[in-house]
């Protein structure tokens, strides 16, 4: 069994869509969305829920008020401006509570206690193209690192229930913390990236942090032919950097025609150029994975 994630230097390169369109190629699979502060692979695919389950991340401070005896020490420590008074009550915004426990160790009456706090959700659901396991974060909300690494083991189950060769991950954007609990543990990732400057240097940050934990990268040009004299040069900083460029998108209006409509471009149009180039890049990735690339 092989987890793959696709993800990108920033938000908008066109991550998900391909997600979605391997997501009908590939025949046996779980599908999981590690994007859980902005998921979308569900736009696409149509998940049923079949499950919810909550999601407890740092634990939140409350205030004890028979034990309250307004010495001000939590208010006056609170670096986060989260312990208020109302109505003469010290009470604590949960919202504005980072969890770090400075006002629970100073409080003299021991009047504050440290609660689970439910910081969003996570379901597993039925795709017309296989089982998808996917979460959401409330608003404000942190720890997504947390939730993307509880996605990830519950994808490898059922993944293993079912008897299939991979699960499939629509990844977050960026380096940061949730992208580093996508790709801790993994052989290969899809990294798909536009021809600009800004993409390049995205792209750049993104292959030091996957050099750091041992990660192959494919490397997807999405709209290439855009600015193809970029998109060469994207094409030799990959080879030069060891990764592999599995194959280049044209722009084509028709992609966000199908996301208009809320499909995967390779069911939408599929004798589309993208499309095309969707399946051959597919090929391409197995058969390199195949040959332990």
């Amino acid at each position: 069994m092989l987890e793959l994630a696709v993800v990108s230097g920033k938000g908008g390169t066109g991550k998900t869509t391909l997600t979605a369109s391997l997501a009908v190629l590939i025949e046996h699979k779980v599908l999981a969305d590690a994007d859980v502060d902005a998921p979308d692979l569900h736009l696409l695919l149509k998940p049923v829920k079949e499950s919810e389950n909550p999601f407890y991340g740092m634990k939140k401070a409350r205030i004890i008020q028979e034990k309250c005896s307004s010495c001000d020490i939590c208010r006056q420590v609170c670096r986060f401006d989260a312990i208020e008074v109302i109505n003469g009550k010290y009470v604590v915004d949960e919202v504005a509570c980072d969890g770090c426990k400075l006002c629970f160790r100073k409080c003299p009456d021991k009047a504050i206690v440290m609660e689970d706090s439910l910081s969003g959700h996570w379901y597993v659901s039925r795709t017309p193209y296989g089982t998808m396991v996917h979460g959401l974060l409330e608003v404000g909300e942190e720890n997504s690192g947390k939730l993307v690494t509880i996605i990830r083991k519950q994808a490898m189950f059922l993944a293993q229930k079912e008897g299939v060769p991979y699960v499939l991950m629509d990844g977050p954007p960026g380096i940061g913390c949730p992208v580093n609990s996508t790709l801790t543990g993994l052989k290969y990732a899809i990294v798909i990236t536009e021809p600009t400057q800004s993409g390049l240097m995205d792209l750049e940050r993104l292959l030091d942090l996957m050099e750091h934990f041992g990660v192959f990268p494919f490397v997807v040009i999405n709209k290439y032919d855009l600015a193809e004299s970029k998109s060469e040069e994207i094409r030799e900083y990959v080879v030069k950097r060891g990764g592999k460029v599995a194959g280049m998108l044209p722009f084509e209006k028709i992609v966000v025609e199908a996301l208009s409509r809320g499909e995967p471009i390779v069911q939408y149009a599929p004798s589309s150029r993208v499309t095309v180039e969707i399946k051959r890049i597919w090929d391409y990735i197995e058969n390199e994975i195949k040959r332990g690339a």
